[in-house]
């Protein structure tokens, strides 16, 4: 029996924090190579895939900035973020195209030696050759996270969810490595992820969602299969809508 997709074109959202793995900071190449392995998954069903990366790995702007005691602009900091989603690009990039995944990495800031500067209608071509696209260097622009990038590239791309991929299996009431009896929640609306501030995406991230509809899925990706149960609809998760 032929599987179904009920999304078919995703934006996945994966944090920088996600590319370390076990290590305390860097880009672990076992988790590349997973994460290729599941993206060529839902590759082989159909699904356009964007990627949106984050660089909690390597600097995350104003709490790296405050940690290191440094007295820095909290605009140079965010710069140096965005440069660092980067080179998380790149590494992925590199690993999927060696799993025969052709790949484009676009870039909100011009950087034409290295990746392709990003324009909407190119993007969305890229995807309908059947392309894997990453996105760095966030919106462009200072004082954004790459939540709101992730968003803000959904809407532009037309894609169908974010499937946002955490260490943990779905959005908890606190913190579930923290509080013993953190309650899960199996779906949420977005004005109760705002209302109660929910660690599921910030909040400019999730307005811009809940004004276009967009759904969000929030699953652990260390599950080896788990981007193709979401994308297939299979309820694992939390599903924000």
């Amino acid at each position: 029996m032929k599987l179904h997709p009920v999304y078919k074109r995703i934006v996945l959202k994966l944090s920088g924090e996600a590319l370390q793995g076990d290590k305390s900071h860097g880009i672990d190449n076992s988790v590349l190579v997973a994460i290729s392995r599941q993206i060529k998954e839902i590759r082989s069903l159909g699904v356009d895939v964007a990627i949106v990366l984050g660089a909690g790995n390597i600097f995350r702007g104003q709490e790296n900035t405050a940690s290191l005691g440094l007295d820095m602009d909290r605009s140079v900091a965010d710069y140096m973020g965005m440069l660092a989603t980067v080179i998380n690009g790149l590494a992925l990039q590199n690993v999927l195209e060696k799993n025969n995944l052709p790949t484009r990495v676009m870039t909100a800031i011009d950087m034409e030696k290295i990746a392709e500067p990003y324009i909407r209608r190119r993007a969305i071509r890229h995807l309908e050759k059947g392309r894997v696209v990453i996105f760095v260097a966030g919106t462009g622009n200072p004082y954004f996270t790459t939540d709101t990038a992730a968003a803000l590239r959904a809407m532009e791309i037309n894609a169908d969810a974010i499937l946002k991929a955490t260490r943990v299996d779905g959005v908890y009431s606190a913190d579930p490595f923290k509080v013993k009896n953190a309650k899960k929640f199996g779906s949420l609306k977005y004005i109760d992820v705002l209302k109660k501030r929910l660690k599921v995406m910030d909040a400019t991230a999730v307005s811009l969602c809940m004004d276009n509809k967009l759904p969000i899925v929030v699953f652990n990706m260390n599950k080896e299969g788990n981007i193709k149960r979401v994308v297939l609809g299979q309820k694992i998760g939390t599903l924000v809508d």
